[in-house]
């Protein structure tokens, strides 16, 4: 599975009603896998053509026999992902496109039946999957995480106290992670969907121009599934880790088309720029796939939405793109951008292995880097005492915390809680020789919580994840919201105090 390219594909939407008013006319069409594009200004010229692994044509309605519904589109993407992830690869689906072009109805869908998107029919599938699936010899477990990131800020969408934003930091082992980021238990698809009920109310979103309901922040869910099977002849215990990644980005746009200002018109700024890095990271990657880049560097630091989508854009992933269009003559420019970006981006080639038993391994790396990390501040004349008054394992070296049992939980780079959102390097392991007793000391700190996190017990995590929603539960209940047990809200009152709460912020247009 080794050096397998991304998986594009491209989905044209109906015409919205701005679009309907300006009496826009459709410059796109599709025949099999190709799409075409026309510039209206030049509808003398031979249409511009690409090809790719699919080409959804949602510009009409279902009776029209070419029409792509929301459970072709997961049939065709999300299963193929999903079975991947059983597989124990991890997996990336990222939607693209200009705003309003439809990104997030692609990936969230709405509530109706049959307008469900890929995430909400690849969280019900994955349980489906796994009640059919489950056995005295086969467990399975899953956790999941939500962000956006907004202006270059990361934030927990799961978690009513994380008001500020996540510190997003890289470990030698883990690669980059967002620090203090929940990781929440859940035990059904009805969990699940309650929390991106949740996370999808604290998005930041605004009207624009171009979109009444405009995602101004990238959204990033995230599914830590772990399979853990008994072998009765041997009596060994092993584990598949699969992360993935299922990834709304904010739209791109022009200032112009979208009538930005004050706020908005920053927000777009940000926006731009971390897309901007993200197709030059593309860009980099198609060209050293097809030879024509003599440095191997990757700008991949250039933002913090490239940097924590490392892996899933060449790295240890298998990965697919929706480049979502807009079918309107006004819009010419802006989809046919979208479609040289998901033509670029078809030619780079992740190296996805299988992450079998990776917890016992990534422990014992961790516990080397304590080791190393205490031998280095007792080497600069800091006592045991003052290394947080752990105990010390005599017989390993640089004393060295003692073995630990296999872990229960999954493998995963997200270790969940505040600053400033702005990338930190702080485990360059480059940066070794020169490390001082403070980084060092931080930096022992942070590995020893993560191998903590590793060796919680599922009971524990579930525990955790009760918390957290009772904590929404209190919070709602400030603003005077009441709420069943069953999650559905059963009345409004007078709030017992007023504040600004944790959802969606408040934004000026």
């Amino acid at each position: 599975m080794a050096g397998a390219s991304v998986k594009v594909a491209v989905r044209v939407r109906p015409f919205n009603t701005r679009e309907t008013s300006q009496d826009a006319k459709c410059v796109v069409s599709m025949q099999g896998s190709t799409t075409s594009i026309v510039n209206p200004k030049q509808s003398k010229d031979a249409p511009k053509s690409f090809t790719f692994d699919y080409s959804y044509w949602s510009h009409t309605s279902a009776e029209d026999p070419q029409f792509a519904s929301q459970q072709q589109v997961y049939r065709d993407i999300g299963e193929e992902m999903l079975l991947h992830a059983f597989e124990g690869y991890n997996v990336c689906i990222f939607a693209y496109g200009q705003t309003g072009a439809g990104k997030s109805y692609t990936m969230m869908g709405r509530q109706e039946p049959g307008q469900q998107g890929i995430v909400p029919q690849l969280c019900e599938d994955l349980f489906s999957r796994v009640s059919k699936n489950q056995s005295a010899q086969l467990s399975y477990s899953v956790e999941v995480s939500y962000m956006e990131i907004y202006c270059e800020r990361v934030r927990d969408l799961l978690n009513p106290k994380s008001r500020g934003s996540l510190r997003v930091r890289e470990h030698p082992i883990l690669g980059p992670y967002v620090q203090d980021l929940s990781k929440l238990a859940v035990t059904s698809y009805a969990d699940i969907a309650d929390l991106m009920d949740c996370g999808n109310k604290a998005r930041t979103v605004a009207a624009t121009n171009m979109n009444e309901t405009s995602s101004r922040s990238h959204a990033v869910f995230t599914i830590v599934f772990t399979q853990r099977c008994h072998d009765q002849l041997t009596g060994l215990d092993s584990e598949k880790v699969s992360k993935i990644s299922l990834v709304d980005l904010a739209g791109s746009e022009r200032a112009d088309s979208s009538g930005a200002r004050g706020m908005r018109l920053k927000e777009g700024a940000n926006i731009n720029k971390s897309l901007t890095t993200l197709g030059k990271v593309i860009s980099a990657l198609a060209d050293l796939q097809s030879k024509k880049r003599k440095s191997d560097f990757i700008p991949y630091r250039d933002s913090v939405l490239t940097w924590l989508l490392k892996e899933n854009l060449g790295g240890n992933s298998r990965t697919a793109m929706i480049a979502a269009l807009s079918p309107a003559d006004i819009n010419y420019e802006e989809t046919l951008s979208t479609l040289r970006y998901a033509d670029r981006t078809k030619q780079i080639r992740c190296n996805a292995v299988i992450n079998e038993d990776p917890n016992a391994r990534l422990i014992r790396e961790l516990q080397e880097e304590v080791a190393r990390l205490r031998e280095l501040l007792v080497a600069q004349g800091l006592s045991a005492s003052v290394l947080g008054g752990l105990k010390v394992d005599e017989g390993s070296p640089g004393g060295a915390l003692p073995a630990v049992s296999s872990p229960p939980a999954p493998a995963s780079p997200s270790s969940p809680s505040a600053h400033n959102g702005e990338l930190e390097l702080p485990f360059s392991p480059s940066s070794e020789p020169q490390i001082g007793p403070e980084e060092a000391m931080e930096r022992l700190q942070e590995t020893e919580k993560i191998i903590a996190e590793l060796n919680e017990t599922w009971e524990e995590k579930l525990r955790k994840t009760e918390a957290l929603r009772m904590e929404r539960e209190a919070l709602l209940a400030e603003m005077g919201v009441a709420v069943r047990e069953d999650g559905g809200t059963v009345g409004v009152f007078s709030p017992k105090k007023v504040s600004e709460g944790w959802g969606a912020e408040a934004l000026e247009t």
